[in-house]
C-alpha cells in the first residue's frame, strides 16, 4: 500500500502564511506527478497547483504570485508554501501523487485524509 500524510494545516489571518507538507511512504517504487488539491464547503475539488517528477509546476490563476509547490524526492515529499493567504483560500487542501507501487506494472492515484486551512478575514 501507498499512503499520503499531509501536515501543516491551520486557523491564519488573511495576508498570513503556511506550509503544507506530504509525505508518501508504503510500496513505492516511483512517484510521478505530485499536487495539492483544495475543496471548500458547497463547491467542487480544484486543483491548487501540481509538480512533475523533474520539477516542472502548474498553478491554478487563483494562486499564481502566492503560492509556491516543491518537492523533495528523496524524502518523497511535497510542500506547498502559501503566502499572502486571504479568505477565499479557506477549505480542506488534499495531497494527490501518482506513484506506481512495486507490485504494479502501472500507476496508481493516491490521495491524503486531507488537512483543514482556514483563513480569517
Amino acid at each position: 500500500q501507498v499512503q499520503l500524510v499531509e501536515s501543516g494545516g491551520g486557523l491564519v489571518q488573511a495576508g498570513g502564511s503556511l506550509r503544507l507538507s506530504c509525505v508518501a511512504s508504503g510500496s513505492i517504487l516511483r512517484i510521478n506527478d505530485m499536487g495539492w488539491y483544495r475543496q471548500a464547503p458547497g463547491k467542487q475539488r480544484e486543483l491548487v497547483a501540481s509538480i512533475t517528477s523533474g520539477g516542472s509546476t502548474n498553478y491554478a490563476d487563483s494562486v499564481k504570485g502566492r503560492f509556491t509547490i516543491s518537492r523533495d524526492n528523496a524524502k518523497n515529499t511535497v510542500y506547498l508554501q502559501m503566502n499572502s493567504l486571504k479568505a477565499e483560500d479557506t477549505a480542506v487542501y488534499y495531497c494527490n501523487a501518482g506513484a506506481r507501487p512495486t507490485w504494479s506494472n502501472i500507476p496508481y492515484d493516491y490521495w491524503g485524509q486531507g488537512t483543514q486551512v482556514t483563513v480569517s478575514s
